[in-house]
């Protein structure tokens, strides 16, 4: 008997035919139907098929709020396109605010600015009173460059009230982004003013402690005086930066230890304090200080620099290219970082 006749003759070529039929049949979809496919798959499996399944046999008045559920679920799993869609049927179904901020951060995440700025112009009209629509709006347009347009739209609400604190707070941020700092100055003071809050007051004083303008101490102390559980961190860090920036390098020393005795993560405090270190050219100690920095955060770019700093002040070519070299891989866009390499190199 020839041994291709017996029984499992018949089964490859058999198999072949359904792998070939099947291929064929995927190869008819078009692109958008087999991300549909895909989609479907997904929303199939664990742990969204009950909200699957209970949204296949809801009455209508019952979708929305499904809808919405599984869209939450989806995003926390990274699904955002697929989120992106339920978010869509949601708010389509019932045009809530929080579905429209949900909506709109989605759509941004993955890329449709122009959808996210028309719903968010959209959810502006319907809720007016919501400002957390026009800060994600602001946002959108400075990402794209559109300052203009973001500086029109807090304008626009500041006109409309001119006690919108958080308009003013963004304004200053926006304005503070446009280097525009007397601009941002007058901001953050109406915002503190109208609304005196710590993260208000902490950002008018950073800006003054970059200036060199003794009111961040003063500022600061304020906010100081009513932490009654000795937690804050900041106003210190803000002092020191103040005091640094006026040669005292003493004070600011003592500012920085301060935050980290509060907090002994604080990496900014242990970078700024290095830095003074090392202009007064003391090395060996600027470099445990920067070392802490990467202890804290192995990812943290700016201490990785400021370590390959101290290695090339004291002739350690070899560390110090290394150095540079970690702090590039960490922030593609670290130009002094590159400088240090081709100097090195050369």
């Amino acid at each position: 008997m020839n041994k291709s006749s017996g029984p499992g003759s018949f089964l490859l070529p058999l198999c072949r035919i359904g792998l070939i039929a099947g291929i064929l049949f995927l190869s008819c979809k078009g692109p958008h139907n087999r991300k549909d496919a895909g989609n479907e798959s997904i929303l199939a499996m664990p742990p969204f098929v009950s909200l699957t399944d209970s949204i296949r046999h809801s009455d209508p008045g019952g979708l929305a709020g499904l809808y919405f559920r599984r869209a939450e679920l989806l995003s926390k799993n990274n699904f955002h396109e697929i989120a992106a869609n339920d978010y869509q049927r949601s708010w389509e179904l019932r045009p809530e605010e929080n579905t429209g901020l949900r909506y709109a951060a989605t759509l941004s995440i993955t890329g449709r600015t122009v959808d996210a700025v028309s719903l968010l112009q959209d959810c502006l009209k319907k809720f007016p009173g919501n400002s957390s629509f026009a800060s994600m709006l602001g946002d959108i347009y400075v990402q794209s460059g559109r300052l203009k347009e973001s500086l029109g739209l807090y304008d626009h609400l500041l006109e409309k009230d001119s006690l919108n604190f958080e308009a003013w707070y963004e304004k200053g941020l926006l304005l503070e982004k446009a280097r525009d700092t007397a601009g941002a100055i007058t901001a953050l003071n109406k915002a503190w003013s109208l609304q005196p809050v710590n993260t208000y007051a902490l950002e008018l004083a950073h800006i003054y402690a970059e200036r060199g303008n003794p009111q961040a101490l003063q500022i600061c102390d304020e906010v100081l005086s009513k932490d009654r559980n000795n937690e804050l961190v900041d106003p210190f860090f803000i002092k020191g930066i103040y005091y640094s920036n006026s040669r005292q390098y003493k004070k600011a020393m003592d500012q920085f230890d301060s935050c980290i005795r509060r907090d002994w993560k604080f990496t900014d405090a242990y970078l700024e304090k290095g830095i003074i270190l090392y202009k007064q050219k003391n090395y060996g100690e600027a470099l445990k200080t920067f070392q802490m920095t990467i202890t804290v955060s192995n990812t943290y770019p700016d201490g990785y620099y400021w370590m390959a700093r101290c290695y090339e002040a004291t002739g350690r070519k070899d560390e110090a290219l290394m150095y540079y070299q970690e702090a590039l891989a960490l922030d593609k866009d670290f130009s002094e970082a590159r400088d240090g390499i081709k100097r090195l190199k050369i």
